[in-house]
Parts: structure tokens; sequence; C-alpha cells
């Protein structure tokens, strides 16, 4: 590759930021840092309609959240700018009347209510409406192919709403070639003309994207397989400037975890996954993202990898430099990728238990105010006693809270199986035996309660069960003597008198 590799990823500013953007994102960022390139972000914002304040800076956090972040954007101004289509209108008028100098687009006065009724009279006998070399020049359709000259200027002078359409040629093979699927050819006869420009100066995402693609010195365009019909025309229009093309690669869908269909916010909501980065809140919807959810942005980005691409390997696990390393696009499926929640999990866990305890304390610590101020050298003791049985980051307080707090109340099924009439009794000599215990290490304590408890010619069941419910809440935990030792002698003994003066 001679040329410098320049990719973009150019999400419309709409809403959040799809999990299946991201992995677009992904792709595009590894095949350039591969490369030594640059990763361009470009805010496609041409349809203000749809335009979502917020969501701009969305896309941003969540690249940034992904450790994912682009050379040059919106904020990281390149020689390449503005990054933000709105703010590039001038540019496209321009280019957009190179081509009709060139008699390659023409403007188009059809109103929406002409359209339909073409559209139903072609339903009507059986055919689809298509506004392209077969009807344009026929009379039913106004444009400036049979309109004059000056009866055309008079109109778009007298305000008339109209739209630039490129001419599509009629009988020519489009051949095309893309990095996934290879080599591909299309009669330019069944396309038809599509919109290039607005009468409100805005134009469609087929031009701007190509003007901005060359502008801005892309090399490879990659993206999802949906925008893979829209290829012929931009490899036309290309052809109309007379511009070299950058390389394609048109990325296999995410399905959902049924493997049947694209994934849509609609399946998280169902399911009950995340399909967004980082929460989105609005006046209509409330989303939990992967990084509230407690997932790791490693464990994301891993596993987005793995939708549509293997290294051809048994290896998984992949940090984001192994990643760079390794990407290429002939191990890149054309087959759509089934999304599964389950899988997602397990690479989180396998990140959290790669994870510094220092790093896990830092995101614990952040979400519970009961832990600020705590020495975080226990936090991160604790974390690595429980962090083991962790899939999701909320996970740790869930298994270690009783380190940190005493319950506030006790599961009834536990405690009708570890309390008997003695329980008390037993309980109340095993403060004593806590009082005068080495509590050194959690060997020591063990030593001293086990030398007890089989001085008393009893089972270990008896004293263990009520002891864990008193400190826990419940016979879940990590090793008992173990909890003793961290929370210390003092507290033990007040959650154990707690427990007594509880069932009295």
């Amino acid at each position: 590759m001679k040329n410098p590799i320049r990719v973009r990823f150019a999400p419309s500013p709409t809403g959040p930021l799809h999990i299946g953007g991201v992995r677009t994102a992904l792709f595009n960022y590894l095949f350039a840092k591969k490369h030594k390139g640059s990763f361009i972000l470009r805010v496609e914002d041409t349809d203000q309609n749809r335009y979502v304040s917020g969501a701009e800076d969305y896309i941003i956090n969540a690249l940034n959240w992904c450790k994912i972040p682009f050379s040059e954007g919106p904020g990281k101004e390149g020689n390449c700018g503005p990054y933000r289509q709105s703010e590039r209108k001038k540019i496209y008028r321009e280019h957009i009347n190179m081509l009709l100098k060139k008699g390659r687009a023409y403007y188009a006065f059809d109103s929406a209510d002409d359209l339909a009724k073409e559209r139903k009279n072609h339903e009507e006998k059986g055919k689809t409406f298509i506004y392209n070399w077969h009807n344009r020049k026929k009379g039913r359709l106004v444009n400036s192919l049979v309109l004059t000259e000056a009866e055309t200027s008079q109109r778009i002078k007298s305000g008339a709403p109209y739209v630039v359409r490129f001419l599509m040629p009629e009988g020519q093979t489009i051949k095309l070639n893309d990095l996934v699927r290879g080599q591909m050819s299309i009669d330019s006869s069944i396309l038809d003309d599509k919109i290039l420009f607005k009468s409100d100066g805005m134009p469609t995402y087929h031009l701007a994207n190509v003007v901005d693609d060359h502008l801005m010195a892309i090399s490879h365009v990659i993206r999802g397989e949906e925008w893979l019909p829209s290829l012929a025309l931009h490899q036309m229009l290309y052809d109309a400037f007379e511009w070299d093309a950058p390389q394609f690669a048109h990325l296999p869908l995410i399905l959902k975890p049924t493997g049947k269909g694209k994934l849509s916010k609609r399946d998280g909501d169902k399911l009950g996954f995340p399909v967004f980065p980082l929460r989105w809140k609005d006046i209509n919807t409330d989303s939990s993202g992967y990084k509230e959810s407690g997932y790791l942005s490693e464990a994301v980005i891993n596993f987005l990898a793995f939708l549509g691409w293997n290294p051809g390997t048994e290896q998984e696990l992949f940090s984001l430099d192994e990643l760079v390393q390794s990407f290429d696009f002939d191990h890149v499926n054309k087959a759509g990728a089934r999304f599964d929640p389950e899988k997602i999990k397990w690479y989180n866990h396998q990140y959290i238990q790669r994870a510094s305890n220092a790093e896990l304390a830092q995101q614990l610590t952040s979400s519970h105010k009961v832990l600020n101020g705590l020495d975080q050298n226990y936090v991160e003791l604790v974390i690595g006693l429980i962090k083991e049985r962790a899939d999701l980051v909320p996970d740790l307080w869930r298994l270690g809270k009783y380190f940190f707090e005493a319950p506030d109340r006790y599961d009834e099924k536990s405690l009708k199986k570890a309390w008997r009439e003695d329980t008390n009794v037993l309980l109340t000599e095993l403060v004593s035996v806590l009082e005068n215990a080495n509590d050194g290490s959690a060997k020591s304590i063990k030593i001293a309660v086990s030398d007890w408890i089989k001085s008393k010619n009893i089972g270990f069941g008896k004293i263990m069960m009520p002891l864990r419910v008193a400190l826990v809440g419940a016979l879940e935990g990590v090793d008992v003597f173990e909890i003793v030792f961290y929370i210390g002698k003092k507290e033990t003994i007040g959650r154990i008198n707690a427990l007594i003066q509880q069932q009295a």
C-alpha cells in the first residue's frame, strides 16, 4: 500500500451510537493502526430533521471509552476539515454544479404527489416505478432533460422546489470490487437516478459521502453491508467526477441472538442486554449502556472484533494491540454474525480476571458511596478474594458487600437451616473465643475456633453456618475466617451479637 492509509467512520448524529456502529468504527481503527494510517471521524449531519442534540458528543465519548479515539475530526482539526457535513454546504454546491455542467446530473421538479401517482400507475400494471432512462424523458416527469434551459432557469429563479438527480447511464456494466466480497458487476439499466441534492441546499448521503471521501483522501471505505446496494452509484459518481475511487469493504451484518434479522434496540430491550456502549437518556428513552452495566471496554472490543472476523487460530482473547497486529480483510466473513449476549458476558468475566485489583477498586468505589474514604488497599484486597466469580463489575459489590457493611437482613432459608435451639448459647461462647484469639491472620483465627469446636465435640456446621449468616446475611461468600480477618475482630463480634439479639 503505497499511498497513506486514511479511513473514516461517518455516523449520523440521529441518536445514540449502536453497537454495530462501534464494530464498524473498530474495524476502521484496526486497519488504520495496522498500516500506520489515520482514523477520521466525520459527522454526517445533512439530515437536519433527524438531528438529535447531544448525539455527536455521545459518539465521541463512546469511541473514547472503547479506547479507539479518532486522529482527525471535530475538535481534532486536520487539513481536511470541516468534519461536519452541515459546515460543508458550499463544497457540495460547487460539486453538484460540476456534475450539472458535465451533463451527468439534472434538475427534477416532480412533486411528491406526481411521483406517488407514477408509483401507483406502475403498481396497477404489476410493475415497479424506477426513475431512470426508461421514463425520464417521456413527458410525465418534469425535469431539465425535457424542459428548455430557459424554462429550467425560470423555475429555479421562481423558487420552485427541485432536486438534482444523477444521470445513470443505460446499458453499462458497472464493475465493482470489494475487499470482503470480491468482484461484482451490475447492469446500470436497473438502477434509478438517485437524488444527489435538494433545493434547501443540502446534499443527500450519496453526493456528500463521495465528495468528502475524495477531498479527505480516504483510501479505504469500510462500512456496513447495508450500504452495499449504494456501491454501484458511488462508483459511477467517482467515474463522473473523473476521480480514482477508494477501495471498499462492506462488513457483514450483526444479527439478532436468534440469527435471523439485524440486531436492533428492541432486541436488547426484550432480552435484557445493552445495544449501546454508553447509557443514552433523553425525554423519550433511558437505555442502559455496556459501561454502566458493568462491562469493561476491553471485553466489549474483543467481543465485537469477533463479530464478522476471526484470526484463523484458536485464540479468543486479544488485547487491542494484538487485534491491530492480527486484523486483515482475508478473515472477515461475508455471512452475518450472530450476537450472543452470553458470549460477551464470558469475555467480560475473562477481562475482570485480567484487570488489576486497583482498576476494579476504582470502578467499584465510584459506584458506591459507602466505599468513599476507605483505604483503597483494603478494597483491592477484598476484590482479589471475590473477583473470580464476577462476570460484571456490579457483581463485585453483590459478592463482597459484607466486607464493607453489616447485613441489614438475613436470608430466611439460610437462617432456618443454620439456627438451632442452642445456637445463641454457642455463638455467645464463640464471642469469648474470638475476643481471646490471635487475629494476626485468617489461619490463626481458624486454629483458635477449630480447637474450641473440637473441644466442644460438636460438628463444625453448628458453628460455621450461623457464623456465616451473621457475617454475610446468607449461606454464601468466601472463606469465613478470611471474612473475620478482613473485617476485624470488633466488627465480627458486633455482627454475631446483632444476630443473637435478632433471634432472641
